[in-house]
């Protein structure tokens, strides 16, 4: 298992992976461009390699994530042309940076209803996908359910991925606290939603998970991260899927509200000791 925290790349690529190695971080995980945009973004090659060939160096599993504001299941034409090309872009960046995978989150179907919403979103990632033939997977983000988004449910996203014409192409991301504001387990299901997760095949195409507590409530619909332990899933809840042989293979990625990202280094630390505990 690798555990890390998501890091800015204000500084540059190579800048971000030296500062996830000076936490204690074993993966880490950065925006391919500005979370609240979809402007292009102009790679740096130069600093694209050095960072790679570090990772490569220290072991370390670099996990990517698109811009928040994508919707793969717009009905607007010019949204869903600039959808397509700003993630083709987030792409061929995370693949530049040596990433197993960058991570999307589902359409939203925007009051025209979930059938056409996963239709669209089927459509969409066809579209993204049919030329791109790198390394790097497009990972499927279960969500918290806010509004009209889509993708809560595991047997959902095995739907998605399984419906579209290139679902090698496509894996998960399993974020911990998205999944129980959207009801899907707790302390006393864990094992039950493991189970779900082997018997439809989403643990397979399982690639990386998001590791957050939660300000809000089970099934409340609402993502809301909060620090390990003092949420409403709590630490002795979420250590479960830090000693599960499920996933130990997996980064598990911290996005827990920091001041400052120097916090990450107890808060990793702090995730070794309930690794061990258990």
């Amino acid at each position: 298992m690798k555990i890390g925290c998501h890091i800015s790349v204000a500084k540059g690529f190579a800048k971000a992976a030296l500062k996830a190695k000076s936490l204690g971080a074993e993966s880490f995980q950065v925006f391919t461009k500005n979370p609240r945009g979809l402007r292009p973004k102009k790679l740096d090659t130069v600093d694209a390699e050095r960072g790679k060939k570090f990772c490569e160096e220290h072991g370390i599993v670099l996990v990517a994530h698109t811009p928040y504001i994508t919707n793969l299941s717009t009905p607007k034409a010019d949204l869903h042309e600039v959808t397509i090309r700003s993630i083709k872009e987030d792409l061929s960046i995370a693949e530049a940076y040596g990433a197993v995978g960058a991570v999307v989150h589902c359409g939203k179907h925007v009051g025209e209803g979930e059938e056409y919403g996963r239709k669209r979103m089927v459509e969409t990632l066809n579209l993204i996908l049919a030329e791109y033939d790198g390394s790097t997977k497009l990972l499927l983000e279960n969500t918290a359910g806010q509004g009209s988004e889509l993708g809560l449910t595991i047997r959902e996203l095995v739907e998605i991925r399984e419906a579209t014409d290139y679902p090698e192409k496509i894996g998960f991301c399993f974020d911990t606290c998205h999944a129980f504001a959207a009801g899907i387990w707790t302390e006393e299901s864990f094992a039950s939603m493991v189970q779900e997760m082997k018997e439809t095949g989403y643990l397979e195409q399982l690639v990386a998970i998001h590791f957050n507590d939660s300000k809000a409530p089970f099934n409340s619909r609402k993502d809301r991260h909060e620090k390990i332990g003092k949420g409403e899933i709590g630490a002795a809840a979420l250590a479960l899927f830090l000693r599960d042989e499920a996933f130990a293979h997996l980064p598990v990625i911290l996005e827990t509200p920091v001041d400052d990202e120097s916090e990450y280094a107890d808060e990793i630390q702090y995730l070794h000791r309930l690794r061990q505990e258990g």
